[in-house]
């Protein structure tokens, strides 16, 4: 059986809207809160649709905007640097219509922009770059499990995403000829390895998003890890609470916390995220008892500040949500534009330790390229600098090299 997926600067905020409901099952969707700009922005962008469809998931998901001339219709002619027609196999272009309105309510050039609508330079390759720089596909036993650690798996259940970042690390495995299809058949087959392997006792599960699967797929696969003994704890990846809060339903939240400890790793990039819709999701995960941590990549000319994390790990908190790591980029294909130098990050952590409370800093850290897995930049983590780039040291005592010197003058 298949799985189901498509059936499957400060915002203002208001509370929720009370309507008249037909029926008790209508209300958590209903009563999901909503900024004011939504209905002028529905109105415009999609007529005939109600608050009831937009607050729907799998309305969001079936809406959702896949190509440069809808993207034109919506925000204008300010993109000219998109890419018109993506390349065969390249990383597929989707946005949310929640998410293009929380794009709408920033100004025309604002840094979010540049996380989810494909450029140019998307396009140009630079030395040291990989389609799979963290050697994924080396340390896979079975379909969809990466076992790097020995007492933990990452267990990549889909591949699709409700938005896909131009930076994203997965990138090859979400193109749009080789993306990730799954089967129960095939999540049977994975789990069968988890349970066979007594060294594992923590279980990622990721993808893609894994909360763009239903309801019944999620129960499915959560009831069947937590009941393999050895297994103590169940994490979810997901950007699900950024780019489709909606999502985040009641009857999620309880199927979830049937199966604790759960914990969930949530990816945040910029504060102006953190919308009345973003902030209720993790509020609702926060109530369901789930940890919550953030995972931010560090992009350059988008989060590339101190004040600019100083004041997501902030609101963060607020909701929750613990600040976790700050991701050195990795180096995939067309990626230069995005990563920045490794001492950036180090600047960055240096300017949060200290002057704010140590729950508002993260650690900042490479995955390292070649499969060294996370390293912490640390003082003893770099070995050395040179015109190859910065080698590290991992925690078995290996070396990596992370490439540091690109040229951004090749061609397309």
């Amino acid at each position: 059986m298949e799985e189901n997926l498509t059936e499957a600067s400060p915002l203002s905020m208001v509370p929720a809207r009370d309507h008249a409901v037909p029926n008790k099952n209508r209300l958590s969707v209903l009563s999901f809160p909503y900024d004011e700009s939504i209905l002028q922005f529905i109105a415009k962008n999609y007529p005939h649709t109600t608050i009831h469809d937009w607050n729907n998931w799998n309305w969001q998901i079936k809406h959702s905007i896949d190509s440069a001339d809808r993207l034109k219709e919506i925000f204008g002619e300010f993109h000219e640097n998109v890419i018109r027609s993506l390349p065969e196999d390249h990383l597929p272009f989707r946005i949310t219509p929640y998410f293009s309105s929380l794009l709408s309510r920033l100004s025309p050039n604002h840094p979010l922009f540049r996380t989810v609508v494909p450029a140019k330079e998307e396009l140009i390759t630079t030395p040291g770059e990989m389609i799979d720089p963290l050697c994924e596909a080396e340390i896979t036993p079975v379909p969809h499990i990466v076992h790097r650690y020995p007492d933990r798996v990452l267990f990549t259940v889909t591949g699709f995403c409700a938005a896909y970042c131009r930076y994203c690390t997965r990138s090859h495995m979400v193109s749009q000829q080789n993306k990730c299809h799954v089967s129960i058949r095939s999540w049977d087959r994975a789990i069968e390895y988890i349970r066979i392997n007594n060294c594992i006792r923590d279980v990622l599960i990721s993808g893609g998003d894994p909360l763009t699967l239903s309801d019944s797929g999620i129960e499915y696969l959560l009831s069947r890890i937590r009941a393999i003994p050895h297994v103590e704890i169940i994490r979810i990846g997901t950007k699900i609470p950024v780019v489709l809060p909606m999502r985040i339903t009641r009857s999620l939240v309880n199927i979830i916390k049937k199966y604790h400890p759960v914990m969930m790793s949530l990816h945040f990039s910029h504060p102006d995220e953190l919308s009345i819709e973003a902030r209720e999701a993790c509020n609702r995960l926060a109530d369901g008892g789930i940890p919550l941590g953030s995972q931010s990549v560090l992009l350059k000319g988008v989060n590339d500040q101190v004040e600019i994390f100083k004041k997501l790990n902030h609101e963060l908190l607020k909701v929750r949500v613990r600040p976790y790591y700050i991701y050195q980029c990795d180096p995939i294909p067309g990626s230069a534009h995005f990563r920045t130098e490794i001492k950036k990050g180090i600047d960055i952590i240096n300017g949060l330790t200290g002057y704010t409370s140590g729950y508002a800093v993260p650690h900042f850290v490479i995955d390292a390229p070649g499969g060294g897995g996370k390293i912490p930049i640390l003082p003893y983590a770099i070995k050395s600098t040179n015109k190859e780039g910065v080698t590290l040291i991992n925690y078995e005592g290996k070396e990596y090299i992370y490439p540091e010197k690109f040229s951004h003058n090749l061609e397309i």
